[in-house]
């Protein structure tokens, strides 16, 4: 989302995010796949075509490279093997998007995920290149008209506002994603345009997403602009900015959510947070209709840092609705507060429900001083938060 960037903390950050294992002492983070970082000479190496304008499918036998924007046009599917990893060229512009009525087939398994991370994993960083970025069709927050007029009921990508998002069809299908790696994503062209691991723009319910890894990215792990899809089985780990990111009338359910921030973990970014949930874009639209009403189910939020603060773990506020459940949040690292639901802008929608249990040792407020009256919040013994046990295809050790 979009936000302020510290300019006075990237050194820091660049030195820390050089690989997996120069941010960290924790030898997990390590790339579960040695191997891939050298494809071999003999392998026949591709671009992705700019523009795929009709059905795709890409050869298993083939290495393929992100090397500019890749679109993903309306009426056609890139389809990607079990097993492929795809390799992006350092560069903002260097990212996959799928535009409205277009759809990404990367159906991996346990045994054989999909990958897509930086050509030079040697050399990759946080926000190496740009990441995945879905355009749906399903409905955002949006004003009603005035005077008669149509209400806009579009939104324009963040990165390309050429390319639209958003419209009537809350089962709108984008494609599948199963079993997907994406490492060293979040690329920026300033302080307030940036990429994510994970962009969902107004993604319809009929779009398959699960099993997803995302990993030293900058920004954050993955972002929901309105839409209606459902996430399940999303580890997140050393993003940048927010885990779990939710704006602009998301409507759907993300579950098993797991976001850890390693010991070493640094952000560059000023107010990093666990969730971060805002009912309209920005909260621009405080009078907008659809705002956000989303359910998180058995979640984690861990941070082991000794250097950076979260600001909370977990924010909700510009009339957004939240019904949180089975929530965790652990580790030793530094909280400002574990649940925050006020804003300049406004506040959370007072229908917000959230049920956490606290096991995170250095924990300055449990609530914003003043969150009275804007939901209810039950901190309790008992709350497991996300089954660790489905990530072991991801090759990282929680």
């Amino acid at each position: 989302m979009r936000k302020l960037f510290l300019s006075a903390m990237a050194l820091t950050a660049i030195v820390c995010g050089m690989s997996f294992t120069s941010c960290s002492d924790d030898e997990n983070a390590t790339d579960p796949n040695p191997d891939d970082n050298n494809p071999s000479a003999t392998e026949e190496a591709e671009d992705l075509p700019g523009e795929i304008r009709e059905d795709l499918t890409l050869d298993a036998n083939k290495q393929y490279y992100i090397n500019g924007t890749v679109h993903v046009n309306e009426g056609a599917t890139l389809t990607i093997p079990a097993g492929m990893t795809i390799r992006a060229r350092e560069g903002f512009s260097s990212y996959i998007l799928v535009e409205r009525g277009g759809r990404i087939v990367a159906e991996g398994t346990a045994d054989a995920p999909i990958t897509f991370t930086a050509d030079d994993e040697t050399q990759a960083e946080p926000g190496y290149w740009g990441g995945l970025i879905l355009n749906g069709k399903a409905r955002i927050s949006h004003a009603t008209g005035e005077n008669g007029e149509e209400p806009v009921i579009e939104g324009s990508t963040e990165v390309d506002t050429n390319y639209l998002y958003g419209g009537e069809d809350d089962t709108d299908n984008s494609g599948v994603l199963t079993y997907v790696k994406l490492l060293y994503t979040g690329a920026r062209s300033s302080a307030d345009i940036e990429h994510n691991g994970l962009t969902l723009n107004a993604v319809g319910s009929g779009t398959k997403i699960e099993n997803i890894y995302v990993a030293e990215g900058a920004d954050d792990a993955i972002e929901f602009f309105g839409g209606s899809v459902n996430v399940s089985n999303l580890l997140a780990i050393n993003c940048d900015d927010d885990m779990f990111d939710f704006t602009q009338g998301y409507t759907g359910t993300l579950s098993n959510c797991y976001g850890r921030w390693e010991s070493a973990f640094t952000s560059t970014e000023e107010d990093p947070r666990g969730v971060e949930a805002d009912g309209n874009l920005d909260g621009n639209g405080p009078d907008h209709i659809q705002q956000s009403d989303f359910t998180i189910e058995n979640m984690t939020i861990e941070t082991l840092s000794s250097t950076q603060s979260m600001q909370d773990a977990i924010k909700i506020r510009r009339g957004a609705t939240a019904t949180i459940t089975n929530a965790l949040v652990k580790g030793s690292g530094a909280i400002e507060n574990l649940v925050d639901l006020t804003d300049s802008k406004s506040n959370a929608d007072s229908a917000t429900s959230i049920q956490v249990t606290k096991e995170a040792t250095n924990v300055e407020a449990d609530q914003n001083s003043s969150n009275t009256g804007n939901g209810t919040v039950t901190i309790e013994d008992g709350h497991t938060g996300c089954p660790t046990n489905i990530f072991g295809w991801t090759g990282y050790t929680l």
